[in-house]
């Protein structure tokens, strides 16, 4: 929990955006009277939401570290540190979950208590199939578009930041216009920053090595819509996982549509969350805002 709460760390983006969209919002012409409430433009229950955002994620965080003791093996490490190193995950992103519940339940808002439990709901539900999926025997790569990917990421990845973007928003009692421009935000820079981090294997210049890439990522899910799956899965057969193979088929996915359609769909989410900027007024937080996207959706 203290690394949640340390001032010297500054990786907290998921933080850093709600109390960004908040400022940049500013108060609400209903809420004049609870100006005097305001630290730098910002509410000190928006403030406390932006550390229960991180709580969250920090604790999902924790629990996806827990290890799955049947495929372990002998060189891997003593079973029973293994099973000691679980149980501490499984506490501890407990604890950092109750501490985020009951902080929430602090800021008295019933509405902004569902749409963060919502959140949480999305988030398990994401992991879930994340785990269900990879946990499957010879599950080399799903059978999903696009589309289902794009539903499986807002779970697992956006949901939560989208959500408390919007909760920011309501806890300033602003209207629901701008709640949802605010959830749109949130929502379309989070799906450009995940495209932007599957993309990294497939468009580092100066990587001399081959970076790891997962096969049900947005290029490799693209180039596989573009191929056709049973073209895909006798692509996958032929690769042998040896460094100059898994290259090999680095190599093929950059050569096929998949990577620059994936770009291309980078720049779409990024466009769509500089347009519902749009409706807040200038201001350095709402630069700020927009220089995230402009970060993760420029390529060489």
């Amino acid at each position: 929990r203290g690394f949640v709460y340390d001032s010297r760390n500054n990786l907290q983006m998921r933080g850093l955006v709600v109390l960004l969209i908040s400022k940049a919002a500013g108060p609400s012409t209903t809420e004049l009277s609870f100006q005097h409430d305001m630290v730098s433009g910002i509410y000190s229950s928006q403030r406390s939401l932006a550390e229960i955002t991180e709580l969250i994620h920090t604790a999902f965080l924790v629990h996806r570290g827990i290890v799955n003791i049947g495929e372990l093996k002998s060189c891997d490490g003593p079973l029973k540190d293994m099973q000691f190193g679980n149980k501490m995950a499984v506490l501890s992103g407990d604890f950092l979950l109750a501490n985020a519940c009951t902080s929430l339940a602090q800021l008295q808002n019933t509405k902004v208590v569902e749409l963060i439990s919502s959140a949480i709901g999305d988030l398990v539900q994401g992991i879930y199939y994340e785990n269900s999926k990879s946990s499957e025997e010879n599950c080399l790569t799903d059978d999903i578009g696009i589309s289902r990917w794009k539903e499986q990421v807002f779970l697992s990845h956006s949901a939560l930041l989208a959500k408390s973007c919007q909760a920011a928003m309501e806890l300033a009692k602003h209207s629901a216009e701008i709640q949802d421009m605010a959830f749109q935000y949130g929502k379309h820079m989070s799906m450009s920053h995940k495209l932007h981090s599957d993309l990294q294997p497939f468009v580092k210049e100066s990587s001399s090595d081959t970076m790891a890439f997962s096969l049900n990522s947005a290029p490799v899910i693209l180039h596989q819509e573009f191929r056709g799956r049973e073209a895909w899965l006798k692509q996958i057969r032929e690769v042998n996982k040896t460094l100059f193979r898994i290259s090999y088929l680095q190599e093929a996915i950059k050569a096929g549509k998949g990577v620059t359609s994936a770009i291309d769909l980078c720049r779409c989410h990024g466009n769509r969350a500089l347009a519902a900027l749009e409706r807040f007024p200038p201001s350095e937080a709402r630069d700020a805002l927009a220089n995230i996207v402009y970060a993760v959706t420029r390529f060489p």
